[in-house]
């Protein structure tokens, strides 16, 4: 009985130290972790004052106040080929993902072809093959035409599985009962399964979207004037890289992230609406 309290008094005495030693050991590390942060941060504050806010600093403020127009107007053009490849996109991945759904014969071996394709090759790739491949066997396509295109065809497959994850997300039995209270297929689709599919997968959505937009920073190797032909445009006429990119990449920022405070804000509200069972 004695050996039997001295073994339990020792390993309760083990386990303190043991604990001890932890916390002793998580404090020092949390301070080196505070000490390596405040050092980081200090010396970026330092950096950005010295360059950025001093007389005197290698940004030139005045240079991309004077450009902010050209910016604006690349901007917007960016913003048009991006809404109509995106809308050509949700069109395309409907129709791909209710062929997939109802398991249309041959149309669907098709529609999971191109998914394939399209999901497993760059956008750049797709452009390329547009713009320089389709003129050798004799088809033409302006600069605007395959940038629509090719965002479509890339768009299109995202969509498509977007879709298709709400499309299966919705009970038989509701369909079932649907049907045995008369409606039919198209209402049946239309009413019960369309507005609780689209609510499951508009989170997917609105990642592709936003995916997408990202996406035309490519446009510009076909001659499309959009953010990013006018940054490197800038970079190679002025060598202002710096103020060209600081310039893109808030220009990007202005862009997608109403888009993505709008598209969540709507997403928690129809999340709220419509819960299929």
């Amino acid at each position: 009985m004695t050996w039997e309290i001295l073994i339990m008094q020792t390993t309760q005495c083990v386990l303190v130290v043991t604990w001890k030693c932890h916390l002793f050991a998580y404090k020092i590390l949390a301070c080196a972790l505070e000490l390596i942060v405040m050092n980081f941060f200090g010396r970026l504050a330092s950096l950005f004052y010295c360059n950025f806010l001093v007389k005197g600093g290698y940004m030139d403020f005045n240079f991309m106040i004077e450009h902010i127009p050209e910016y604006v107007e690349a901007g917007v053009l960016t913003m048009g080929y991006g809404f109509l490849g995106i809308l050509l996109s949700i069109i395309l991945g409907i129709i791909v993902a209710l062929v997939v759904y109802y398991n249309i014969p041959i149309l669907k071996e098709i529609s999971s072809i191109y998914i394939e394709l399209s999901r497993n090759t760059p956008l750049l790739v797709q452009l390329f093959l547009l713009y320089f491949g389709l003129p050798k066997l004799g088809i033409v396509l302006s600069s605007s035409a395959c940038a629509i295109f090719g965002l479509t065809f890339l768009g299109g497959s995202y969509m498509a599985e977007s879709f298709r994850a709400g499309l299966e997300s919705i009970g038989k039995s509701q369909i079932e009962s649907a049907q045995s209270l008369g409606l039919k297929d198209l209402e049946v689709m239309r009413y019960i399964v369309l507005p609780q599919a689209v609510a499951v997968s508009f989170s997917g959505i609105l990642a592709n979207i936003i995916f997408l937009i990202k996406e035309t920073s490519v446009f510009s190797v076909v001659a499309i004037a959009d953010l990013m032909y006018l940054a490197k445009d800038i970079i190679g006429i002025y060598y202002k890289t710096d103020e060209a990119l600081l310039m893109l990449v808030i220009s990007y920022l202005i862009i997608l992230l109403p888009i993505s405070i709008i598209g969540g804000a709507i997403e928690r509200r129809i999340s709220h609406a419509w819960l299929p069972i």
